[in-house]
């Protein structure tokens, strides 16, 4: 009997089927001084613990795409390891902050199959929760991925294809307890721009740009242990290279999106995403965000905005798809997600 696991292919998953993932994690601080090490992440609530006391936290919670990666690599062995790409995300909520000392684990339910018309993969939906020690569930978010046939003869499955939200509402948002921005240290923060002083349809050119370098990527897939055969081994894909981790785009994004959104502390929600072409070393990642929707909350002086957030490698702004509505060739991502802003 074979000892090693050679990953599951597209013909071995089954609607409804749950996969517990292995190996729990317990975080530390040093994640958070890697995380902002390969970024380099500088959201003032995810930096210091005293700016995130004075907000109503007890301390500095672990920056949420973090937790995001954490969570997410778990699920590589069970769901991707022989993807061909990871294919977008959507139906995502941050419900619990994550804090050093906490232990992660991740388990996923099949939620869809397709079959893809070479018969060659087929696209795999799954709904992944994030738990921690106490079994609450800290984060939540559906993705779905192109994976690999072992047997292009394999039977099809029937085709079922799960019904998303286009947006996670903002009532269904979940504000952190004792989340309280109203005496937010805007100078400590490093922007003044607050919630009141964006407008709906507002473009935004984060101006900076950082080239994404073989060994950071390959430092970042190590440190979220995302063992996907396409960002570990350059003999995988037939053009020899190995593909950016597209959690390592959004990540740094995030981080560019600081010029001009300094003040977006939180990530609550994850409406849609898209790796729309793909990233390698060598690229130079710029980005841009257009602000989609606004929405008070019930906690004291936070709002949430919506933003779509978008990475290209060709330093375009504000330019998205083309006339056949496909994702023009220098787009890298499209991430629609809500945040937690100062009113």
């Amino acid at each position: 009997m074979a000892k090693t696991n050679a990953g599951r292919f597209f013909e071995d998953y089954a609607l409804g089927q749950v996969l517990t993932h292995a190996v729990p994690r317990t975080v530390s601080g040093g994640e958070r001084a890697l995380y902002h090490m390969l970024y380099p992440a500088r959201h003032a609530l995810y930096s210091s613990d005293a700016f995130a006391q004075a907000s109503g936290l007890s301390a500095s919670p672990l920056d949420d795409l973090a937790a995001f990666h954490i969570v997410f690599g778990k699920t590589v062995p069970d769901v991707s390891l022989n993807a061909v790409a990871n294919l977008g995300y959507g139906e995502g909520r941050f419900l619990k902050p994550v804090y050093p000392g906490d232990t992660l684990r991740s388990v996923s339910e099949v939620i869809g199959l397709k079959q893809n018309s070479n018969g060659k993969s087929g696209v795999v939906y799954v709904r992944t929760k994030g738990l921690n020690q106490r079994d609450e569930t800290v984060l939540e978010y559906v993705r779905w991925v192109m994976v690999r046939k072992a047997n292009p003869d394999a039977p099809a499955p029937e085709t079922v294809i799960p019904d998303l939200a286009k947006t996670v509402p903002a009532a269904d948002l979940v504000i952190p307890e004792g989340l309280d921005f109203t005496g937010y240290d805007f100078d400590l923060a490093g922007e003044l721009h607050r919630w009141g002083d964006y407008e709906v349809g507002e473009i935004i050119d984060h101006v900076d740009g950082v080239t994404i370098e073989e060994a950071e990527h390959m430092q970042a897939t190590r440190l979220w242990q995302n063992t996907a055969k396409v960002h570990f081994d350059a003999t995988f894909r037939p053009d020899g290279q190995r593909l950016i981790y597209g959690g390592h785009v959004i990540s740094m994004a995030r981080t560019l999106s600081f010029n001009g959104l300094a003040n977006a502390q939180m990530v609550v929600g994850l409406n849609a995403g898209a790796h729309a072409n793909p990233c390698f070393s060598g690229d130079t990642v710029k980005c841009w965000s257009e602000v989609l929707d606004k929405a008070e909350t019930a906690a004291p002086g936070v709002g949430a905005i919506r933003l779509r957030l978008v990475a290209t490698k060709d330093g375009s702004v504000g330019e998205l798809k083309g006339e056949n509505g496909k994702y023009l060739p220098g787009v890298l991502l499209d991430l629609d997600y809500w945040a937690l802003m100062p009113l």
